[in-house]
């Protein structure tokens, strides 16, 4: 591999068309929270201000389509509604930014560190299961759940004579924003889980082999196997998914495809770890 080569940044699916639109403010949610017109702001965060104008009101032209384009087999799901809107996130600069000839195995583990983080943080809300959201334990032992591999390659690290660094910020806001969707959104709760499980299993793959190639000769880490067949534990998560949001009103549906560029920032900005 030419370790000049840059590589794409971590995508849900295969690339669908860009969508512009705009979304109006929409009242609230069944949880009774006002569910707000594009993404939220939150401090410290890097929003990708160039996406904001077509910025998911995908989500309304999703949740808007005819019933003839939604019926029978050619009926769009929810999830792939997000992973629509997901790919129209991507842009050039971006993938300019996933450049293998500057990944560190220090970035490395910083990215390794906060990502182990994040999936701590979503494998314990969905085990805790609380009410008035009980549907989060559906969403246990799914077979995609990353924290112990995680933790099994830092222990490598480790021993290879490596200084494992704390959360850092891309970690830690992130999980403290999760923490509070879990209590509060559902719906955006459920896009952010979405999001990260299924980056993971895709981009997050592809990109974690280069690196590893690069950089770790060619040593495989844990991070990036899944016992069983990957394919049918990402098909049962989906359907999981699609029947949780079949509940939902089409506010709540659009609430939760507002929230996908958000749960995009936050992964990109993990990711730059690796490559600064």
């Amino acid at each position: 591999m030419a370790s000049a080569a840059a590589t794409s940044l971590p995508t849900l699916a295969s690339p669908a068309p860009r969508v512009s639109f705009s979304v109006s403010a929409a009242g609230k949610n069944s949880n009774g929270l006002p569910m707000s017109a594009g993404a939220r702001r939150v401090p410290g965060i890097s929003v990708i201000h160039s996406q904001r104008g077509r910025m998911v009101a995908a989500a309304a032209a999703a949740t808007k389509m005819p019933p003839s384009a939604r019926g029978g087999d050619g009926e769009k799901t929810f999830v792939e509604e997000m992973k629509d809107i997901a790919m129209s996130l991507h842009t050039e600069d971006q993938a300019r930014t996933v450049n293998l000839r500057n990944a560190t195995v220090e970035g490395y583990l910083r990215f390794l560190v906060d990502s182990k983080l994040v999936f701590e943080t979503l494998e314990n809300i969905v085990n805790r299961a609380v009410v008035p959201f009980p549907w989060y334990a559906e969403f246990q032992n799914t077979g995609l759940e990353r924290s112990e591999a995680l933790k099994n390659d830092l222990k490598w690290f480790r021993e290879q004579g490596h200084t494992i660094p704390e959360p850092s910020a891309p970690g830690t806001k992130h999980a403290a924003y999760l923490k509070e969707l879990s209590e509060k959104d559902s719906q955006a709760f459920l896009c952010h889980f979405y999001s990260v499980y299924f980056a993971q299993s895709a981009g997050g793959r592809m990109i974690g082999a280069k690196i590893d190639e690069k950089i770790l000769n060619k040593k495989e880490l844990e991070f990036y196997k899944w016992e069983g067949s990957l394919s049918q534990l990402l098909q049962d998560v989906r359907a999981k998914l699609n029947q949780v949001a079949s509940t939902w009103s089409q506010e709540e549906k659009k609430h939760c495809l507002e929230e996908v560029e958000m749960a995009f920032t936050y992964s990109m900005d993990r990711l730059r770890h690796i490559f600064t």
